[in-house]
């Protein structure tokens, strides 16, 4: 499920990326905390894979110009039908039934608001001295906590504050609930002085606050040297900052980190290795010659690199500087990194289980390999950084144990936990020999790949069942997710898998996604395929194990032997195989060969979709069909009068199939 924070007019940069942060630290085992503009809120179907929709500080008047209407209705029926909702300052305001700020003064805004989770007035500022896009008038406010409604939190608390408001009368609504008052006398007359209140609307929760507790001392740059004294106040109590904030968003019902002190884990080296010691000296060496590397570092687009030789560890060990520099270790001896370096995945495990499945002595695919504990992403250091990536070789693969900013379909970025599995493999491949349907193919391909390495896990052969795990209820949904079905719905009578993914009761869930991306450089085109697994993560949905723990419960029912669960480095070294096995055939002979194993395994035989027309208002009800071979796009036909159409997603970033529409044929 998504946390979205609003990111359109009205925000500022630092607020937006403020709640980010703060969102993910306190929630990121659970969710994926994401920024949307106007233009998601208002045209994408976000509603149904959303848990929180939170309106950062700014300015709450562009705020209503880009909602007011269309906007602010899906936000209340989204919150009616069960969602949760969070407004930090202007945010407070923004979801007040009235606005009054600066009332008679050069920067009052006074009306009523069309949301209105707050049922009376929310007045400021608070604190007089208030700036727009300044820190000079941000003072640290001591607040008093309802402990009663906040457990865990102490009775008083510091908080950040700039410009937010006081919830005026707030004991005079029953269902009102003042979380916490500022303690200190307002400018604003008020006798509650509540500062953050609570609300059920329907069967959904909206919590409102005038400071932000959301803003962390620790990320507050840029500060003016007359304010720089709010951050010192700050920083000695942010432990009770984290458990107020951690609170409120239990408050709304959402799954939390208990552990407050967890941070985001430090990037570690990337170890390049190989069977063939020779492969990681060729790179080394084209690396250096072609890269502009100045005392030991080379600066790229996105990424600082330092490049170390494991016959000179540590060259490099005490570079520092503004950017945060990625270690790379090119390991030319031949030797393996120590397990003491990479306790938490086996890389002779994954070279042994990729050569038992390669044909070759030496595959296309993976067997160059380079592995972190810790890294942002596999695929944007690759995609983000050209110069790097230009002087890699074709089928490198990345993995890791942990991604900082893993990245999915419509850029999204989150952190993915221990027990996930990214997977990044390079194709390089000359231009000419490259179509537009050659690159939107190859991601179905890959993704196909994806599930027959899952359903195969165990076989000696590339392509064969895997003795067992080919029970495993995996579907493709299109173009290139894997949902699982939920270990509950195993004995469900009537299983109709097309539409159990969808709806109230969603049968299927999401355990794997992948996404292609390319760039031309030089006449040479790039394919980053990237695919990420839940492997024995228990959070956010589910993993192959916890559905496999499931699936030998009913073996066992059976008097039939428990299959192994699934190793990261097997599974990877399946993956990759399957991939080197199937692009063999595909750039040959293209998608079609792949057509109907794809179908085998998808979602979506005969599934009814309502498919948006050219027109405003218009759309027709269709049966999907299949897809093209040339670009996967769907075929579809008119259940009304049997055309046969070509579906596209309309580009959300939610659920391809709320926003179909068709291409027309010229």
């Amino acid at each position: 499920m998504n946390v979205l924070v609003y990111s359109g007019p009205g925000t500022t940069t630092e607020s937006v990326r403020h709640c980010i942060d703060s969102l993910r630290f306190h929630l990121s085992k659970y969710y994926a905390v994401l920024a949307v503009n106007e233009t998601v809120l208002l045209n994408e179907p976000w509603m149904r894979k959303t848990s929180l929709l939170v309106v950062p500080g700014g300015a709450d008047l562009p705020y209503c110009q880009v909602l007011n209407g269309v906007g602010n209705r899906k936000i209340r029926k989204f919150v009616k039908n069960g969602g949760k909702f969070m407004g930090f300052c202007a945010g407070g305001y923004y979801a007040s039934t009235r606005c009054e700020f600066d009332v008679g003064g050069p920067l009052e805004v006074s009306g009523r608001r069309e949301l209105g989770f707050y049922p009376g007035v929310c007045k400021g500022g608070a604190f007089k001295g208030f700036k727009y896009h300044s820190h000079l008038g941000a003072k640290a406010v001591k607040l008093q906590v309802d402990v009663n409604e906040l457990s865990n939190v102490p009775e008083t608390c510091l908080s950040y504050y700039n410009g937010g408001g006081v919830f005026i009368d707030s004991t005079k609504f029953g269902d009102v609930k003042v979380l916490a008052r500022y303690a200190d006398q307002t400018d604003i007359d008020d006798e509650v002085r509540a500062a953050i209140v609570y609300r059920k609307i329907g069967k959904g929760d909206i919590i409102l606050s005038g400071p932000h507790p959301e803003f962390s001392p620790d990320r507050l740059r840029d500060i003016e040297e007359e304010a720089k004294d709010v951050v010192f106040t700050l920083k000695p109590h942010d432990k009770g900052r984290k458990l107020l904030l951690r609170e409120m968003l239990r408050k709304l019902g959402l799954h939390v980190s208990e552990d407050i002190e967890d941070t985001t884990p430090k990037i570690t080296p990337m170890y390049i290795t190989s069977p063939f010691p020779e492969q990681v000296n060729i790179l080394w060496t084209n690396l250096h010659n072609n890269l502009e590397i100045r005392k030991g570092l080379f600066k790229d687009n996105n990424d600082t690199f330092s490049f170390e030789n494991d016959l000179q560890p540590n060259c490099h060990k005490e570079v520092q500087g503004e950017d945060p520099v990625q270690f790379i270790k090119f390991v030319t001896s031949g030797s393996l990194p120590s397990p003491k370096l990479i306790p938490h995945f086996d890389i002779q495990k994954y070279f042994k289980r990729l050569f038992q499945l390669s044909s070759k002595t030496a595959p296309e695919f993976g067997s160059v390999l380079g592995y972190s504990n810790v890294i942002s992403s596999t695929h944007t250091i690759l995609e983000q950084n050209p110069h790097w990536l230009k002087n890699l070789p074709h089928g490198m693969t990345l993995t890791a144990t942990t991604q900082t900013a893993g990245r999915g379909r419509g850029n999204n970025v989150w952190l993915n936990p221990q027990g996930v599995l990214p997977a990044t493999i390079l194709f390089k491949i000359p231009q000419v020999e490259v179509s537009p349907s050659f690159i939107v193919s190859l991601q179905y391909v890959c993704g196909l790949a994806l599930i027959e390495a899952i359903l195969g896990y165990g076989s000696q052969v590339v392509g064969e069942r895997g003795v067992g795990y080919e029970d495993m209820p995996v579907r493709i949904k299109w173009p290139n997710d894997i949902y699982m079905l939920k270990p509950e719905y195993f004995n469900s009578p009537n299983l109709d898998t097309n539409t159990t993914i969808d709806g109230d009761e969603e049968k299927y869930v999401k355990v794997a996604g992948s996404l292609l991306s390319s760039q031309c450089i030089d006449g040479q085109f790039y394919l980053i395929w990237g695919g990420g697994i839940n492997v024995s993560n228990e959070a956010p949905t589910t993993s192959l194990n916890v559905v496999l723990t499931k699936l030998n419960e009913l073996r066992k029912d059976m008097r039939m032997s428990a299959l192994p669960v699934y190793e990261l480095e097997t599974l990877l070294a399946q993956i990759v195989s399957t991939i080197n096995y199937f692009y063999s055939h595909f750039k040959i002979s293209g998608l079609s060969p792949f057509l109907l194993l794809y179908y085998k395994r998808w979602l979506h035989s005969d599934q009814k979709v309502i498919v948006s027309g050219h027109h405003q208002g218009e759309s027709r009800t269709c049966i999907i069909k299949g897809i093209t071979p040339e670009y996967g796009l769907l075929i579809a036909q008119d259940v009304n009068n049997q055309e046969v159409l070509h579906l596209q997603p309309d580009g959300n970033s939610f659920d391809l199939f709320k926003g179909l529409v068709y291409k027309k044929n010229t």
